[in-house]
C-alpha cells in the first residue's frame, strides 16, 4: 500500500473513495446526504457511508493520537470490503504534526495487517493507495515536511510492529531457536546498517549460562543466543535491549495445565519485539548504538528436564534455588542480562512476557513498567502515552524481596507468597542488574497485550507487537530532549 502527500485541496484530487470526519459526535451535518446507513455491524459507532458521493463518514472523537489510529482503522476496515482501489483524505492534526501523521498511518497499516499465511482462501484487499490532502479538517496550517517525516515514521512503526507480529504468530513445530536465528539473519541482510551475530549451546557452556542452558535441557531444538547491533555515525547513547524467547513453554516439570499451555507459542514476544525495535531504529537512523541480546530456546519435559530442587549457578555467579521449572524466562533472562551488561549500556531495558500475575493485576491490555530509577521509569511512562500502547508503573518494595530468599540458595526462582507475582518476579531479574547499572535498567513485563484472542481497538486476534513502538518513541523522546 502506498501513501501519498498531496499539496492539493481534497475536492481536486481523484480517488474511488473520500472520507469524511464527524468531530463531537455532531451527526447532524448528515442529515443533508439521504443515502447513507449505519454501520453499528462492525463497531458499534461513528460509520455511516453515502453511496452516490463516494463518502465515507467516520466519527473523530479527539484529536489524540489513538482517536485518530482508530478512526483510521475503521475506515479502512469498511472500505476493504468493497472494490476500489484509491482513498482520499483530509490531513488531521493533533497537539504534534509528525505524530499525527504516523498515527494516520498507523491506524491503515494496522487495520490491513491479516496472519492468514496458513488460510487455504486469502481474502485480498484492493486499495492501493491513500491519499492525503494538505488542507487540515479544522484548517489549520502546518509544516508539509514534518507530515512527510510523520507518514515515513509511521509506516516504519507499524511495519516494524507488523513483523513482530508475524514471528510472534507463527506456530512452535515450525518458529524454532533456529527459526528464530534464521530471521534474525535475514533482518541483517535485509538492512545494511544491522549485524547479527548467532552462538550457540557450545558458547552458552563456555559463559557459564548454566540457568539459560538448564531451560534448554529436554527440548530437541538447540538454544540460541542472537546478538544484533546498530550503530549510528553520530550515536548519543548505546541502548541495550534484552528479550525473552522461549518459542515455546510447556512449564516443564511444573507443567502447565493444557488450557494454559494454549498461546504459549507467544513466549517468544519479547524477542521478537526487540527485533521489531531494532529493524525501526535502523531505518529511521536514530543517532544511537542499539544491541539486542535474544535469549532463544524452548522449555519443554523430559528425562533430562532440570527439576525443582536444583541449584543452578548463573553467569553472574549468583545461585538460584529452583522451586517451579515454570518460572523459567527469568532465568533465560538472568543470564541474558549478564551478557547484556559486558557491553557497558547506557540504558539497559528488557521486554518479556513474564508473569500471568501481571495480566491478573493489569488486565490483557497494559504493560508493567518496573525498574530502581523512578525518573527513568516516569520518563517511560509518559513517552508511552503517546505511542499507542498502555503502560503502568509498578515500585518495587523492599518488603517483597524477602518472598524471593532461599535457605539454600542466594535466591529462589520463585516467590514464597502467591501476592505480587509481577513484582517479585521483576525483584529477581534485579538480583543479577549490577550496582553500576541499576539505575539505567528497565523492566517491561508485556504478558498482558502480547497476544490476545480477540480483536481490540485497532489491534487483530493474535500479537500484538507490544513493545516496539513504546520503545522506539522513548528513543525519540531522549533524542528530542537530549537525555
Amino acid at each position: 500500500m502506498k501513501f501519498e502527500f498531496s499539496l492539493k485541496k481534497i475536492e481536486e484530487i481523484s480517488a474511488d473513495f473520500e472520507l469524511v470526519f464527524i468531530q463531537n459526535k455532531n451527526i447532524k451535518n448528515l442529515k443533508e446526504y439521504k443515502n447513507f446507513f449505519d454501520l453499528n455491524n462492525y463497531t458499534g459507532e461513528g460509520l455511516c457511508i453515502d453511496l452516490n458521493s463516494k463518502k465515507l463518514f467516520i466519527e473523530l472523537k479527539s484529536l489524540d493520537y489513538e482517536d485518530i489510529r482508530k478512526s483510521f482503522y475503521e475506515a479502512y476496515k469498511y472500505l476493504e470490503k468493497l472494490n476500489i482501489k484509491t482513498i482520499k483524505t483530509p490531513s488531521i492534526i493533533g497537539e504534534c504534526v509528525v505524530r499525527s501523521f504516523s498515527a494516520l498511518v498507523e491506524g491503515i497499516i494496522f487495520a490491513s495487517y491479516k496472519f492468514d499465511k496458513y488460510k487455504s482462501e486469502k481474502k485480498q484487499s484492493n486499495i492501493k493507495k491513500i491519499i492525503i490532502a494538505k488542507n487540515d479538517i479544522n484548517n489549520k496550517k502546518f509544516n508539509h515536511d514534518e507530515a512527510k517525516i510523520g507518514i515515513s515514521r509511521g509506516e516504519i512503526l507499524a511495519n516494524a510492529t507488523n513483523f513482530t507480529k508475524n514471528i510472534v504468530n507463527e506456530f512452535p513445530e515450525f518458529y524454532t531457536p533456529l527459526q528464530m536465528a534464521e530471521d534474525a539473519k535475514n533482518l541483517a541482510k535485509a538492512n545494511k546498517n544491522i549485524s547479527c551475530k548467532i552462538y550457540d549451546e557450545k558458547f552458552l557452556i563456555k559463559e557459564k549460562m548454566n540457568a539459560f542452558l538448564a531451560v534448554n535441557r529436554s527440548s530437541v531444538h538447540p538454544p540460541r543466543l542472537i546478538h544484533l547491533s546498530y550503530k549510528h555515525k553520530n550515536a548519543k547513547k548505546r541502548i541495550v535491549f534484552v528479550g525473552k524467547g522461549l518459542t515455546y513453554d510447556s512449564g516443564g516439570l511444573s507443567l502447565k495445565p493444557s488450557d494454559y499451555m494454549v498461546t504459549m507459542k507467544a513466549d517468544k514476544s519479547g524477542a521478537a519485539a526487540a527485533m521489531g525495535i531494532i529493524k525501526a531504529v535502523a531505518e529511521l537512523e536514530l543517532e544511537f548504538e542499539v544491541h539486542c541480546i535474544l535469549g532463544v530456546t524452548e522449555n519443554m519435559i523430559g528425562g533430562n528436564s532440570y527439576k525443582p530442587d536444583d541449584i543452578l549457578i548463573s553467569r553472574e555467579g549468583i545461585s538460584i534455588e529452583v522451586r517451579n521449572t515454570d518460572a523459567e524466562g527469568r532465568l533465560v533472562l538472568a543470564d541474558c542480562l549478564s551478557f547484556a551488561q559486558d557491553l557497558k549500556p547506557d540504558l539497559l531495558i528488557d521486554l518479556a512476557t513474564l508473569t500471568g500475575a501481571c495480566v491478573v493485576g493489569l488486565g490483557e491490555y497494559t504493560s508493567a513498567i518496573m525498574g530502581n530509577n523512578e525518573n527513568l521509569q516516569n520518563d517511560f511512562y509518559l513517552s508511552s502515552k503517546k505511542s499507542g500502547e498502555y503502560t503502568t508503573i509498578l515500585h518495587f518494595n523492599p518488603y517483597l524481596r524477602e518472598l524471593i530468599k532461599s535457605n539454600i540458595a542466594d535466591v529462589c526462582n520463585v516467590s514464597s507468597s502467591r501476592y505480587g507475582g509481577a513484582i517479585t518476579a521483576g525483584l529477581f531479574l534485579d538480583k543479577f542488574i549490577r550496582k553500576e547499572y541499576k539505575d539505567k535498567w528497565l523492566h517491561l513485563d508485556i504478558a498482558g497485550p502480547a497476544y490476545i484472542e480477540k480483536n481490540w481497538g485497532y489491534t487483530n486476534f493474535g500479537a500484538s507487537g507490544a513493545g516496539v513502538r513504546m520503545c522506539v518513541n522513548f528513543l525519540i523522546y531522549l533524542l528530542r530532549n537530549n537525555k
